[in-house]
Order: C-alpha cells, then sequence, then structure tokens
C-alpha cells in the first residue's frame, strides 16, 4: 500500500542538498518521539528534515512523505504510519502537516499506538497546535524556526565559523567580541545585502530571482496556506495584502487604525483578528497589545513587518529608521521577549531598554531608563552603553 510512497523516499534520499546545517539542528533531540519544526515558507524546515533523514537512513529504517502527495490523502496518516511500523519502519518524517485536516488527531493516535515509531514533522508558521482536538502538548516537542540570522549569513558568505552570543555577553563586553569578528570579516561589506535579500536560505541558489521566489512564498502564504489553516473568506485576501503594503510605508509608531480599516474595508474587532493572522504567519510583528497570537484586543502600540527582506516585495523604499528597529527586532526576537517600552524604542525581558538610530544617537530619549542602551547603525564597535546595531546579529 505504501510502496510508491516509499519509492519517492528513496528517490528523494539521492537529490544533493545543502550541507550547512541551521542553528537549529544541533538543538534538535531527535531521539523524541514527536517533534515539530515550524516555519514560514522558505527558512529551511525541509532542508532540517533532508539533512536528518540523509544522516540516519544507513542505520535507520526511514520513510519520507509529502503531507498533500494524493497517496498521502487517500490513505490517511494513521494508515501509513501503521503500515510503515508493521514493516519495521522506524522514522515517519512528514513535510507540510498542515496541508492535512486535522491532522493533530492522527499524530496523538500515532504517538499513542506506536511505541518504537518516532515521527518528525514540519508546518506553517500560522498552524497553532490544537490541543482541544488532541491534546499533544504533553506530546510534541515544537521548535520554531525564524528566518537566517546576520550571523548565519555571514557563515554562508565567507564560510567562516562564528558562534551565537547571547544578550547579557553583547551588553556586557560588546568592544571586545567585536573587535574578534572584525578581525575574521567586516560586517559592512554584507550588511546591505543582508537586508534586501539575505533572511531566506534559498537566497544561496537564487540570487539573481530572490524577490521574485520571495514574492511568490509570500504570496503563497497569504491565498494558501492562512485560508487553510483559519477561517478566512476569499475577498478578504486582498485585504491582507493592502495591509502588509500600508504597514510597508508607514512608521511602526505611525499606525492609524481607523485609517487602515477604512483602507482594507474591515472593521476594527476584525482587523486586529487579521493581525494576528499575519503575526502568527511570520509576516509582521506586533508589539504592545495586551493579547498576542490571533486573538488581538487592544490597539497595538507599534506593528512591524517580521524581516528586512518583506520590504523588498511590499514597498520600493522603506525609511531607515524602520529598516533599522525591524532588524533589530527580528534578530532579538526568536530568544527574548520584545515590547514596547515608555521611553525607548524597545524594552528585552521587560530589563533592558534599547534605542534604535544611527551613529549620532544620543541617550536623551533614555534618560528615564534604568538599564538603557544606545544600538547604532554605522559603526563597527561601539563603547560603554553603545552598541553596533549588526552584532544583534549574533544572538542566535
Amino acid at each position: 500500500m505504501i510502496e510508491q510512497l516509499q519509492l519517492l523516499s528513496n528517490q528523494i534520499l539521492t537529490q544533493k542538498i545543502p550541507e550547512y546545517k541551521r542553528f537549529l539542528f544541533n538543538k534538535i533531540d531527535f531521539n523524541e518521539r514527536l517533534i515539530g519544526v515550524l516555519g514560514s515558507r522558505g527558512v529551511g524546515k525541509t532542508t532540517i528534515l533532508l539533512q536528518y533523514l540523509h544522516g540516519i537512513f544507513k542505520e535507520k529504517k526511514t520513510i519520507y512523505i509529502m503531507a498533500d502527495h494524493p497517496l498521502v490523502i487517500e490513505l490517511g496518516l494513521f494508515a501509513i504510519a501503521d503500515e510503515f511500523q508493521k514493516k519495521g519502519g522506524e522514522v515517519l518524517i512528514i513535510d507540510e502537516i498542515h496541508k492535512i485536516k486535522n491532522f493533530e488527531i492522527d499524530l496523538k493516535l500515532i504517538y499513542d499506538s506506536f511505541f518504537s515509531l518516532n515521527i518528525v514533522f514540519t508546518g506553517s508558521n500560522a498552524v497553532a497546535i490544537d490541543n482541544a482536538k488532541a491534546d499533544l502538548s504533553r506530546r510534541a516537542i515544537i521548535h520554531r524556526l525564524p528566518v537566517l540570522s546576520f550571523r548565519e549569513f555571514l557563515e554562508l558568505e565567507t564560510n567562516e565559523k562564528f558562534e551565537p552570543i547571547n544578550l547579557d555577553n553583547i551588553l556586557q563586553n560588546h568592544t571586545i567580541i567585536s573587535t574578534e569578528i572584525l578581525a575574521k570579516v567586516k560586517p559592512f561589506a554584507y550588511f546591505e545585502e543582508y537586508l534586501k535579500s539575505g533572511a531566506y536560505p534559498f537566497y544561496t541558489t537564487s540570487k539573481n530571482s530572490y524577490i521574485q521566489k520571495l514574492l511568490s512564498a509570500s504570496m503563497q502564504i497569504l491565498e494558501t496556506d492562512l485560508p487553510m489553516i483559519y477561517t478566512i473568506d476569499h475577498d478578504k485576501i486582498n485585504s491582507l495584502k493592502k495591509m502588509m503594503i500600508m504597514l510597508c510605508q508607514s512608521e511602526p509608531y505611525d499606525i492609524n487604525i481607523s485609517k487602515l480599516c477604512g483602507a482594507v474595508e474591515l472593521n476594527q474587532r476584525t482587523l486586529y483578528k487579521y493581525l494576528g493572522i499575519l503575526q502568527a504567519a511570520g509576516l509582521i510583528r506586533i508589539l504592545g497589545a495586551k493579547s498576542s497570537g490571533v486573538s488581538i484586543i487592544s490597539k497595538p502600540e507599534k506593528l512591524y513587518l517580521d524581516n528586512t527582506n518583506l520590504f523588498s516585495i511590499f514597498c520600493n523604499s522603506p525609511k531607515i529608521g524602520t529598516l533599522r528597529e525591524t532588524f533589530f527586532a527580528s534578530q532579538t526576537s526568536y530568544e527574548h521577549n520584545i515590547n514596547y517600552p515608555k521611553s525607548g524604542d524597545f524594552i528585552l525581558d521587560d530589563k533592558y531598554t534599547f534605542e534604535i538610530g544611527g551613529k549620532d544617537k544620543n541617550f536623551k530619549q533614555l534618560k528615564d531608563a534604568e538599564q538603557g542602551f544606545i544600538v547604532a547603525d554605522d559603526i563597527e564597535i561601539g563603547i560603554d552603553n553603545k552598541i553596533p546595531l549588526w552584532l544583534f546579529g549574533f544572538i542566535y
């Protein structure tokens, strides 16, 4: 029954895959019985699965399946897993599981029925594991994969190795750290390229068509992934696109909710819901609302695109201040809780306050902050509480 799927899986093993392993690969304990890797289109989820598959197929009996394959849809996940484990199968790898309706129920049944079978799956960043359907919270280990960090981009571009640097180390020792990095690479030789076209791993094979492919991936999220996961009327997809364009063109602190509602033809309640969906999809970042996810219940303080590359497809000329803040938020939010403070641009973990700007930025707006830092663009090395912006791209 699953011979054709096994043949396809074996054929995939013959294909060349990228050698570079993203930071998350070494953080995943593949001995866990049920593992999920969630993230936006193009961030490298499938590559992680294939790298894992290539590393174990000689020692373990594996099968890799694509969730939207006609046979998978016809047979169902549970039946496939049942036959696979009866034939001695040990590792079941499922790509884009969000394309299977009620996949949570299937995963729970497989997990509870076949103790010798390990399952690894990928899914859209917009997937919210619905524990009302099946209690996966105590079964599945979920990892989220963000866009490439500036550190990873430099590794790909230079073949140099750079270790991640935690936030406290940056704040306390940034001058020494910057000096050590500058001995190996000149960050500003690569920084502008990263901001425009370096956030998604497929840039390595698609430099000439990168923007076109990023546009295609973003449209697939809006037109295919989100309607599949959430209840969104088809005629509202254009509203989501308009919202992305307006957010791209505006300053983060200059968002006029009433104007936005009018432009996209949504009432305020629905607008906040859709903003939450766009954030869940990995397209925007919301700061300051009293709730998160898809249940935004108050006016957001600031709205950003998820990463700087998205400016290239949703508006032509982003404001430099917005670009800097978007970079900082993108690079710090994976490891830290980020919010909007009373003074300054960001507060991380309710502890450290940051003001983002150019090399001449002063501490005037941080006078009330107990632990305030200037994050300055256009400087290679900082001093005291003034830290180069590019260095925050080394956190993960």
